[in-house]
């Protein structure tokens, strides 16, 4: 039984009020919010709708010259994401630190087939693409394109998989499939083998595995001789859709692809600290602040982005035992870039005064399902390599608790490290989050338990340009933005059941959460080959 310390929970089920209208009279930031009732009156809709409207107007307002209608790592319209939740917060009271990060912008991808069709394809650059201009012999690598989830491809995983061609000539263009292994093992095994430069296209078996991919090509699949650890290529490297790889597969299928060179840039995480009792008991909570270069990114990732900053804002006045740190990372969709950058700064002092931290990525999907991460791995085994630090399942523990508290079904997504959390478990730091789902199609039984409708995405605007204010389920976020003050808050005043460090029970009266009532099991777990 998870106990917390309040008697303001049920308030949170009531409608919410605005912060204009708090019932002390005071405006919700000019007082201390340190009753669960207090704050859940405060977090509300219109508080979180309010910021994400900003983001959709600062992306529609950007003529950045290259990724104009965007709020992309390295663009107008990030730095003007920056400067508006910085702007907030520091108004607010927040000790704010503009946190440097040295990112790569990369330019817009030419992908053109020449034969036997002649079209243009849409195509973005992989993290640790090389540079250059290839026009040459297109040369499928080992693909399947069967359809239906058992079909598996290995396209490009093993050095055999490139050593049946012949790659002798002066601009050959190697095309694997995504499946199975790192898309970084894949480009290494391609230069090695003399390809000049690579596509990777989706792997098309089911509905969500249709679009264009784009990914971090960075990772390998350990061991690979002379590729340890992250790699950069030589070579460009481009995604592609399902349906347009298949036309690059057809025979003599020539093509032409260009990745001009990469720049350097600087943006910022925005880091806002509040101090506590205890200096050396932080809780922290981050949400990625960049969009993709395709659209504004209000889902993916202004919703987790503005639900922690309205509970910023609301809790700015109070006086926590533990103190509160707030994060917005850079360049999380370029590969998770700003947390790693922040985390791989930190002395082993200052990891150690973590006490813990939550994550929120897309916690208002259109088509969505209350998700959160496995920790205790009841449904999905943690994928090989990944540790789940101690403490990590009293978080999820918590948000459990409250959905079934407040009578929402839930279901586990599995604790991949595959967001802003990943360089926090690294650092054996306990962490936890919310998801309310991406690409993957929702199924008959998630639509009777949730709503929305079966054989659609959980958010069909997934890294596209209709990711606008538009693309949200709003009783998904305002369930979860309260989720996200209810937990912050929680863990301001004790963190004892996630690191044994005593605190104290949160003001108001003392009531019991219930022990969770278990995910649903709505997913399919099935061994990968």
């Amino acid at each position: 039984m998870l106990a917390a310390g309040a008697g303001g929970l049920l308030v949170a089920f009531a409608l919410p009020t605005t912060a204009a209208a708090a019932p002390d009279g005071k405006g919700c930031e000019n007082r201390n919010n340190n009753t669960y009732e207090k704050l859940l009156d405060c977090v509300t809709l219109e508080g979180v709708m309010e910021h994400l409207q900003a983001f959709q107007d600062i992306a529609t307002k950007s003529q950045d010259p290259v990724y104009p209608g965007t709020r992309a790592a390295g663009t107008e319209g990030y730095t003007a994401s920056v400067e508006y939740v910085s702007g907030l917060l520091e108004k607010a009271g927040y000790q704010v630190t503009l946190d440097p990060v040295e990112i790569t912008f990369n330019f817009p991808a030419t992908l053109r087939q020449l034969t036997p069709v002649e079209a243009e394809y849409e195509t973005g650059v992989f993290t640790g693409s090389g540079s250059g201009a290839v026009e040459g012999k297109v040369i499928p690598v080992d693909i399947n394109l069967e359809k239906g989830p058992e079909a598996v491809s290995t396209s490009g995983c093993e050095p055999e998989d490139f050593a049946a061609h012949d790659w002798s000539g002066p601009a050959d263009i190697a095309l694997v499939q995504r499946g199975t292994c790192f898309f970084g093992t894949k480009a290494f095994y391609a230069q090695q083998a003399g390809a000049e430069a690579v596509v990777i296209f989706n792997q098309g078996n089911t509905p969500d595995r249709e679009e264009l991919i784009v990914a971090d090509a960075t990772s390998v699949d350990e061991p690979i001789p002379g590729a340890p650890g992250p790699v950069t290529h030589g070579i460009p490297v481009v995604g592609a859709s399902f349906a347009d790889g298949q036309a690059l597969a057809a025979e003599g299928a020539t093509a032409f692809v260009e990745v001009l060179p990469a720049e350097t840039r600087t943006d910022h995480n925005v880091i806002a600290e509040l101090p506590g009792e205890t200096a050396d008991n932080v809780v922290m909570a981050g949400a990625h602040l960049d969009s993709v270069t395709e659209g504004p990114g209000i889902n993916d990732n202004g919703s987790g982005s503005a639900a922690i900053l309205e509970t910023a804002l609301m809790m700015a006045d109070t006086k926590p035992v533990n103190t509160l740190r707030f994060a917005w990372w850079a360049a999380e969709e370029q590969g998770l870039v700003g947390s790693a950058d922040y985390v791989e700064g930190l002395s082993q002092e200052e990891r150690d005064r973590i006490a813990l931290y939550m994550n929120y990525d897309m916690v208002g999907s259109p088509n969505y399902i209350f998700m959160v991460y496995d920790a205790d791995q009841s449904t999905f085994p943690a994928p090989e390599g990944v540790t789940i630090p101690e403490g990590s399942t009293a978080i999820e523990d918590l948000y459990e608790s409250y959905y079934t508290k407040i009578g929402e079904p839930y279901d586990d997504t599995e604790f991949s490290g595959r967001s802003d959390y990943e360089a926090f478990i690294l650092a054996g730091i306990p962490s936890g989050g919310l998801f309310t789902g991406a690409e993957v199609i929702k199924n008959e039984e998630q639509a009777a338990l949730w709503g929305g409708t079966a054989g659609e995405q959980f958010d069909p605007c997934y890294h596209e340009a209709c990711d606008t204010i538009e693309n949200l389920d709003q009783h998904a976020l305002d369930v979860n933005s309260d989720l996200i003050a209810f937990a912050m808050l929680t863990f301001a005043y004790s963190t004892e059941t996630v690191n044994q460090v005593p605190g104290k029970e949160v003001p108001g009266k003392p009531f019991e959460l219930p022990e969770p009532a278990g995910p649903e099991g709505t997913f399919v777990v099935e061994e990968t080959p």
